[in-house]
């Protein structure tokens, strides 16, 4: 472990408890040295308030793997030009930054600690913004919602069509923001691959008090507009690669699994294609029709449903990592991960027991409120 690498995780346990407290202080100093700063946040700033403070630090702390989040900083840096985020804007964040974690520090705070983060937070928004000023993009893209199905209680299935063209893989992420909920952005993964038509589909669950979410779900319509940014996420397909795949999705984790076999269906003959798809009750297989329709014209893949909270359900029972480790032997495939954060650790876990390799793993912790 590197000496900054220390001092950063020595430090952040003298305020890890109060992470509140110090996201609280964090903003009103932000707020009160750059009043400005405050349109571009949303008016509701209790789900906001933990959410830049937790980026920050979470890309503090991966500076260990420099060559691994350099990429991931550089599109973060593209994805926040559609916050109309300026370089000073940085300096502001910075020093509200240092100031909030020296105030929860205590008498434990150094010197060192101060010069640590701000070596730390230094490397990460210059990347941030060398990533911006290299993208020829615009911020964001203005798209038009064509379809809005309701499947059950809280998930719609819904396509767009951007008015300028939006390069993305399939796989991947965008962040999503619409006119019920001004300056609120929450990643979801496109369900589908790029297509001829532009077209983007979304599958979306309204999650408890997600205000993004119940918004795309309940008062979505056809003919409104939605705002997509930057595509971000390196969950796709190695094309060079010739083993079998294994996709596991739980929930509306399907979407970027989806996304995938999608691309696969142009120009996939050679690879078997297992798709493990989970969720607790039999109505929350929300797009199950689809998937065996895609299963019946392409021969290389097959749909495994499983319920974990479905007694009578006719299909597997029990959670998505068990029932993956009942089929196999899965030692040579590729696998996708994607769904709730539980999900994919469970996942990880059993694959990890099952002796896969890491480095043959992409996975997605679906986002999204």
């Amino acid at each position: 472990m590197s000496n900054l690498s220390r001092l950063l995780k020595e430090s952040w346990t003298l305020v890890e408890e109060d992470q509140d407290r110090v996201a609280g202080y964090f903003y009103a100093k932000m707020f009160l040295s750059n009043p400005q700063l405050r349109d571009l946040f949303p008016v509701q700033m209790d789900v906001q308030r933990a959410r830049l403070l937790g980026a920050i630090v979470t890309a503090v702390q991966s500076l260990e793997d420099p060559e691994r989040f350099d990429e991931y900083l550089r599109s973060l840096g593209r994805d926040h030009r559609k916050f109309h985020v300026s370089p000073e804007h940085y300096d502001v964040v910075g020093g509200a930054l240092i100031e909030a974690l020296r105030s929860f520090g205590g008498q434990d705070w150094s010197i060192e600690y101060d010069q640590a983060w701000r070596d730390a937070y230094q490397v990460i928004a210059s990347k941030m913004m060398a990533g911006a000023a290299a993208d020829t993009n615009p911020p964001y893209w203005h798209a038009e919602v064509l379809t809005h199905e309701r499947r059950g209680t809280d998930i719609a299935v819904f396509t767009c069509r951007p008015l300028q063209p939006l390069e993305h893989r399939a796989g991947q992420y965008v962040s999503v923001e619409c006119a019920y909920q001004p300056r609120l952005w929450r990643t979801y993964s496109v369900a589908s691959a790029p297509r001829k038509d532009a077209t983007m589909e979304f599958h979306v669950r309204a999650l408890g008090a997600g205000w993004v979410s119940s918004a795309l779900v309940r008062r979505l319509k056809v003919g409104d507009m939605v705002r997509l940014a930057a595509p971000m996420g390196s969950m796709t397909l190695d094309r060079k690669s010739t083993r079998d795949i294994v996709c596991v999705a739980g929930g509306t984790g399907l979407a970027p699994i989806k996304a995938l076999v999608e691309e696969l269906t142009r120009y996939n003959r050679t690879r078997w294609v297992h798709l493990f798809f989970g969720a607790r009750h039999r109505d929350d297989l929300y797009d199950l029709d689809e998937l065996n329709r895609l299963a019946a014209r392409y021969p290389w893949l097959s749909v495994v449903p499983a319920c974990s909270e479905a007694p009578g359900f006719a299909g597997e029972q029990g959670s998505i990592s068990d029932v993956v480790s009942r089929y196999g032997p899965w030692q040579e495939h590729d696998f996708f991960v994607s769904g709730s954060p539980g999900m994919v650790k469970a996942t990880l876990r059993r694959l990890a027991e099952l002796q896969i390799p890491a480095l043959r793993i992409k996975y997605d912790t679906f986002g999204g409120y």
